[in-house]
């Protein structure tokens, strides 16, 4: 459906600005009409034609994209204003008329209409799954049904957060030995490729028995100069199949336990799955949903088929009667740690606070792993680079040695 821009003026003749959907300009007309404020200008904000089909990529859509950080933004300020006592549609409304992106503010105006027409909050945002995951309708299902609902979007909004603030630390830690790595590589293959064969020439020329290192230069430099769309075009195929067989369950299966079982990514990723595991199930049922159905939603948020196997079993040994400790103590990917935690949280009721502080303790180790491999990367990369360079530079220098000892 349409979304239209529209001014208006309400009955004391104030100005009014907003968004809403309609079929038409003359169906948006008497939607405003018919809530008591007269149309001045109707113009349409986002039209189908233009968002293209849905899937296709536009650049449009992509430079209005919806980033998860605004999501949780939206989600902190109507926790606010409910929490304050202002009703759910008149939240929806004010938020409209703050948010900056184009296409948060078509999807609120959405949301906003559909809880008019008498859907719940939770439904109407299942009609955008991309934007909202099972893990936020769910627990804004629960937050409508126990009437906390400012509680529960407040626990959504720290939790998306604190995700985000985890996943910056990250990646800002493995920028510097990334940029490294491939500025390197890009000054060494332009090394190889364009100058050294200048050098190398004058070599060839002179006849004379080269050492071995030369030898091998000279070579990898003809060979990098004359088939480097051979190397980039194999890189490109080799990256292509390997996607493809991740794409089928068993390749899936056997990528998802090799990140488990590397020796040094192996303990992060499993550190990482672990945290993700506790952080959620823990924000779920503080959130007022059961178990069960938290278990479900985790197992699609661990990203892990490994681990998503073993919450499948345990889901069914929970349905049996055991405990949540008992059916996990059978995994090896769940320590024993883990396991009592989750115990003592059970016999003492407070399981949620013991899955947060599960989720705090393996992030925080998570974390100290990441910055000990960046740092421990960032030589080990450098000394690679002047490795590489020192065999370029003796490569060049052996020649020339050995045609000053010629002429003496």
């Amino acid at each position: 459906m349409p979304v239209y821009a529209y001014t208006a003026l309400d009955k004391a003749g104030k100005t009014k600005k907003g968004i809403l959907d309609a079929d038409s300009t003359v169906a948006a007309r008497q939607k405003l009409r018919g809530t008591g404020i007269f149309p001045v200008e109707v113009r349409e904000a986002l039209s189908k034609r233009r968002e293209g089909r849905p899937g296709a990529f536009s650049l449009l859509a992509f430079l209005k994209r919806v980033k998860p950080g605004e999501v949780y933004a939206v989600t902190r300020q109507l926790s606010t204003l409910l929490g304050a006592g202002v009703p759910l549609v008149a939240s929806l409304d004010a938020l409209i008329s703050q948010i900056t992106n184009p296409m948060l503010k078509k999807i609120t105006a959405q949301i906003k209409d559909a809880v008019n027409e008498g859907n719940t909050l939770a439904f109407s945002l299942s009609q955008h799954p991309r934007l909202f995951s099972n893990l936020y309708i769910n627990m804004v299902h629960s937050g409508e049904a126990s009437g906390s609902l400012d509680v529960v979007l407040d626990r959504l909004a720290e939790f998306g957060e604190h995700q985000q603030a985890l996943t910056s630390r990250f990646r800002a830690a493995l920028i510097y030995p990334m940029f490294i790595s491939i500025f390197g590589a890009g000054v060494l293959f332009f090394l190889v490729t364009f100058i050294i064969p200048d050098i190398t020439e004058m070599f060839s020329e002179m006849h004379q028995t080269l050492p071995l290192p030369t030898v091998v230069l000279v070579s990898v430099s003809h060979f990098l100069k004359t088939f480097w769309w051979v190397v980039l075009l194999g890189l490109m195929s080799v990256i292509g199949i390997v996607k493809q067989l991740i794409k089928r369950p068993t390749g899936h299966h056997k990528w998802d336990e090799i990140k488990l079982r590397l020796p040094v990514l192996g303990p992060i990723n499993q550190k990482m799955a672990l945290a993700r595991f506790g952080r959620t199930l823990g924000t779920l049922l503080q959130g007022g949903v059961s178990l069960l159905s938290s278990l479900e939603i985790v197992r699609n948020i661990v990203n892990n088929v490994l681990i998503a196997e073993v919450i499948d079993k345990v889901v069914e040994e929970i349905g049996a009667g055991k405990s949540l400790a008992g059916s996990l103590s059978q995994s090896r990917w769940f320590p024993s740690m883990v396991v009592q935690m989750i115990h003592v949280g059970e016999q003492s009721g407070e399981l949620e606070n013991m899955l947060d502080k599960i989720a705090d303790i393996h992030e925080r180790e998570a974390e100290s792993h990441i910055m000990a491999l960046t740092s421990m990367l960032e030589p080990v990369l450098i000394m690679v680079m002047g490795l590489i360079v020192l065999f370029v530079v003796i490569s060049i220098l052996l020649p020339i040695f050995e045609m000053n000892q010629m002429i003496r």
